[in-house]
C-alpha cells in the first residue's frame, strides 16, 4: 500500500498522484511537484489517502514542498508571459503563412520549455516557426497539435444548456459518446441539437445512458408483439423514463398505455425483461 494525494496543474485536467512524503497536504494546498516535463505548480484535490500499488503508475513521483509566495509569484509571472508569447507566435504563423490556429500557450513552471498548443486541419511543417520562435525565447519549443474537443475545454464558453462548458469546468477527461446514445434516449439526431460548440457530439449524452440502458433491457422492444388483459397487441412507444408503454390493440386500433410494474403483474413481461 502507497500513501498518495492526488493534485491537478489546470481547472478541469486530470489528476495524478504524487508521493507526499512527510508534509501535511490539505485540499486546495498548492505544491511544487517533479513530474516527466521537470518541475511543476499543482493543486491538491485528493488529500493523503492510501491505494494499493497496482492502482498507480510506478515509480510514483514526489512532491518537493508546499508552494511559497515566491513560487506563487512566479506562476502569475509565467502567465502574463505567456500571453506575450501567444502574440509573438501569432505574429510568426502569419509571416510564415502556415494553416494553423494558435489556442493557448504555457510555460512550464520552471521555464526551461514554452508550450504552443494549436489546432490544424493536417499536418503542418512548422520547423521554421520552431527555430524562430527559439531565437527570440531562448528556450525549449514544443509545439502540440490538439483536437476540437481539447481546444473548447481550454478556451471555455456557454453550451447549449446555457450553463459553463462541462470539460472547462469538470471533467477530468473525455470519455467516447457516440449516436447511438442519443437514439437511445430518444434524443432529436439533427447534429445542430447534440452537437456541443466544439462539433463534436455532447459530453453530457453519456450522463444518463447508463440509465437508458438499465431501462431499456427492463422494457419491451417497440413493435414487439403483448398479450394484455384486453387482449394482443405490439408496443407502439416507450417512455423509458418513467417506465411507461403504448401498446396498440390488434382488435380495434385502440392504444393503452401501461406502467412496467402493471406489465410484469399481468405476466406480459417477465421482471428481467432483456
Amino acid at each position: 500500500m502507497l500513501d498518495v494525494v492526488g493534485v491537478r496543474f489546470k481547472k478541469a485536467g486530470k489528476i495524478y498522484y504524487f508521493d507526499p512524503g512527510d508534509w501535511e497536504l490539505e485540499n486546495h494546498d498548492a505544491v511544487i511537484v517533479e513530474t516527466t516535463r521537470g518541475i511543476e505548480y499543482g493543486k491538491v484535490v485528493i488529500a493523503r489517502k492510501t491505494v494499493g500499488e497496482e492502482d498507480v503508475v510506478q515509480p510514483l513521483k514526489k512532491v518537493l514542498r508546499k508552494a511559497s509566495k515566491e513560487d506563487h509569484l512566479q506562476v502569475e509571472k509565467n502567465r502574463n508571459d505567456a500571453k506575450a508569447a501567444l502574440q509573438i507566435c501569432n505574429e510568426k504563423i502569419a509571416e510564415h503563412g502556415l494553416e494553423m490556429k494558435l489556442v493557448d500557450v504555457e510555460y512550464t513552471f520552471d521555464r526551461n520549455k514554452i508550450i504552443f498548443y494549436f489546432t490544424a486541419e493536417g499536418r503542418v511543417d512548422f520547423r521554421e516557426l520552431v527555430k524562430d520562435l527559439a531565437s527570440v525565447f531562448r528556450t525549449r519549443i514544443e509545439l502540440r497539435q490538439i483536437g476540437v474537443r481539447d481546444e473548447a475545454k481550454m478556451l471555455g464558453g456557454i453550451g447549449p444548456c446555457g450553463r459553463m462548458l462541462c470539460c472547462s469546468t469538470f471533467l477530468g477527461d473525455f470519455e467516447p459518446v457516440s449516436i447511438k446514445m442519443a437514439k437511445d434516449q430518444n434524443l432529436s439526431l439533427n447534429p445542430a441539437k447534440i452537437s456541443g460548440v466544439c462539433g463534436r457530439l455532447m459530453c453530457c449524452l453519456k450522463y444518463e445512458n447508463e440509465l437508458y440502458e438499465t431501462a431499456k433491457r427492463e422494457l419491451p422492444d417497440i413493435g414487439e408483439p403483448i398479450t394484455v388483459r384486453y387482449g394482443t397487441g405490439r408496443v407502439v412507444g416507450l417512455n423509458i423514463l418513467e417506465k411507461l408503454v403504448q401498446i396498440e390493440l390488434d382488435e380495434d386500433g385502440k392504444v393503452i398505455e401501461y406502467t412496467l410494474d402493471e406489465l410484469i403483474n399481468e405476466g406480459a413481461v417477465s421482471s428481467h425483461s432483456h
